[in-house]
């Protein structure tokens, strides 16, 4: 009996460690996501989507907004200079 209460303890201890670590690799995820956030949105904006809340229109009198995605660009980068990127980006941004 005291053997099967010491292996029931030893397992609610690892459980607890288990949980543990769980919860913390949960909140390093988390800060990962909202500093991705923050950088896409402005930070007000960001939190209040957080929280839940509705964000309300802003107007601007100009403003660009660009997302994009090149197929291959990670693996073009991987072989070309720093200049060679920059190149092709500001091609591919104003001359297409």
């Amino acid at each position: 009996m005291d053997d099967l209460l010491r292996r029931m303890e030893q397992y609610a201890n690892n459980l607890e460690v288990l949980v543990s670590e769980k919860t913390e690799e949960l909140s390093q995820e988390k800060r990962r996501s909202e500093e991705l956030l923050y950088q896409v949105l402005p930070r007000p904006v960001a939190q209040q989507l957080m929280l839940g809340e509705i964000v309300q229109p802003e107007q601007f009198e100009c403003v660009t907004i660009y997302f994009s995605d090149i197929v291959g660009f990670t693996a073009l980068c991987a072989k070309s200079t720093s200049m060679q990127v920059v190149f092709l980006v500001v091609f591919l941004l104003f001359f297409l």
